[in-house]
């Protein structure tokens, strides 16, 4: 059987090709402002191509995985600010997830995972999976493509706050839609006043904080995207692909419980 898309067999045909093992990929992004130089798609663009190229390549590989059609619109309400975004309340994108795992738990496969695009969906989604898990006896995953933040070697040095719209976002649209890239309206949007602080950090620190895209500056972008490049966005992918693939494997024989 060729497709890894669930939603192109019909019912009987999903049905018989599923088992206890198959696992389930719904892609997650968002439509939401990525600044002057990338589309609203970004974060869409992102979850949907590569977790097709990660379903495809895992497929390839032997592994019982197949493709959900990605979610489009997910919590993007740190943008809400911005004309262009939309966005779906905490509580509603819940629900839309709550809702997909019902209707999954009623196939014979046990198992979804989310491959997110979007960093404003995380918490919620980490909060799901036990949700899912709980209510449906699902097992339950979240991954995603993990783009790093300039380090000034393969790029420029983001200071750690290359999270939006920056250097790697940038350059994996450069590779996916050339097209939909306008560098000439790229800047360096890093709010440098905050790398030194020792303790509030987006990312890893022990404090973390609440934040909107435009409390560092009207563009609404957390990055540099000057040095961005389709060579480094086609790395990015590659590795990111690998990585997926890696990943399906070990959920796929992952087991909570100890051996007998």
């Amino acid at each position: 059987m060729s497709t890894r898309n669930l939603v192109e067999l019909s019912g009987p045909a999903a049905s018989a090709a599923l088992t206890e093992d198959s696992i389930l990929v719904l892609p997650t992004g968002a439509i939401e402002h990525h600044g002057p130089h990338l589309p609203l798609a970004t974060d869409y663009l992102v979850a949907d191509m590569l977790g097709r190229a990660v379903v495809e390549a895992a497929a390839a590989e032997g592994e019982d995985v197949w493709l959900l059609p990605a979610l489009a619109y997910t919590k993007s309400d740190e943008h809400h600010w911005a004309p262009g975004t939309i966005w779906l309340s905490w509580e509603t994108l819940m629900q839309t997830v709550v809702d997909i795992g019902r209707s999954v738990a009623n196939t014979p496969a046990k198992t979804i995972v989310f491959y997110n695009g979007h960093g404003g969906n995380i918490a919620l989604l980490q909060v799901a999976l036990r949700e899912l898990r709980r209510r449906f006896g699902l097992r339950t995953f979240l991954m995603g493509s993990g783009m790093p933040a300039g380090d000034g070697i393969d790029g420029p040095d983001e200071r750690g706050f290359g999270i939006h719209g920056g250097h790697s976002e940038t350059s994996m649209i450069m590779h996916l839609r050339p097209e939909l890239v306008d560098m000439s309206l790229a800047e360096r949007w890093v709010p440098d006043h905050m790398a030194d602080l020792e303790f509030i950090k987006f990312n890893g620190g022990p404090v973390s904080f609440g934040w909107l895209s435009n409390d560092f500056g009207p563009a609404g972008v957390v990055g540099d995207a000057t040095g961005a490049s389709a060579e480094w966005g086609k790395e990015l992918f590659d590795r990111a692909v690998v990585k997926g693939v890696a990943s399906l494997k070990e959920i796929a024989r992952f087991r909570a419980e100890p051996p007998q």
